[in-house]
């Protein structure tokens, strides 16, 4: 893993949602506590225990946040792409990191330092404002999954997982394409990854889905949606 160098790191701020709406000046200040990180396939960029220094952006890539449990399996918590922070919580509480972080494909992404937060946020509340909406946000997602693990049956997840970005489309079909292995998505959806596949394999064999290697195509959304309710 090595910092990389060249990057504008002001013009990839002024990009991130979170910092929307500061001026140059503010970006300005927030860059000189920022670094850029190239971190290829495979790299951690933290450990379960480390302390917290600050919290990471992803420009592009691919980052697997989980654990690994005392039998020796790893539960996946959130894969994040592209626009996404993590860190921001663990930063404030001054704990140390309860997962660790993963590249599951070359990435770059931004750390920016605590101290340069905190600096700002008594200049701004309205970073502050952000930061709490970013987190709530993080929350509900949380509390989503929580909800999906105990409620919903392992078929009912994988056919939310595979239509969450088209909830609102009117496509009649649509292909999507996995974001990462199917043993890190079923860990995310808190299944095996035999479950994962068995149930892929009943959904292509009711021609609900066509799979293709991390391409599934989805022939009729709203069969598939009405599927197991």
């Amino acid at each position: 893993m090595q910092e990389k160098q060249g990057i504008n790191i002001e013009a990839l701020l002024a990009r991130v949602p979170l910092f929307s709406g500061l001026v140059a000046a503010e970006i300005a200040r927030i860059a000189r506590g920022t670094r850029e990180i190239n971190a290829v396939r495979g790299d951690v960029l933290f450990h379960k225990g480390d302390s917290s220094s600050g919290f990471h952006l992803v420009v592009y890539g691919q980052i697997k946040l989980a654990f690994t449990s005392s039998q020796g399996g790893e539960k996946v918590v959130d894969i994040l792409g592209q626009g996404q922070s993590f860190g921001e919580a663990v930063m404030f509480m001054e704990k140390p990191h309860m997962v660790y972080a993963q590249a599951l494909n070359d990435s770059l992404l931004l750390h920016i330092s605590k101290s340069v937060i905190l600096e700002e946020l008594e200049k701004d509340p309205r970073l502050g404002r952000k930061m709490i909406a970013s987190l709530s946000l993080r929350l509900h997602h949380l509390i989503t999954d929580v909800e999906s693990y105990s409620l919903h049956s392992g078929r009912q997840r994988i056919i939310g997982y595979l239509l969450r970005e088209n909830m609102e489309s009117d496509e009649p079909a649509i292909t999507i394409t996995l974001p990462t292995n199917k043993g890190v998505i079923a860990s995310r959806l808190n299944l095996t990854q035999e479950h994962f596949s068995r149930i892929l394999h009943e959904l292509s064999e009711k021609g609900l889905i066509v799979v293709a290697g991390r391409k599934i195509k989805i022939p009729d959304v709203e069969k598939l949606r009405c599927y197991d309710l």
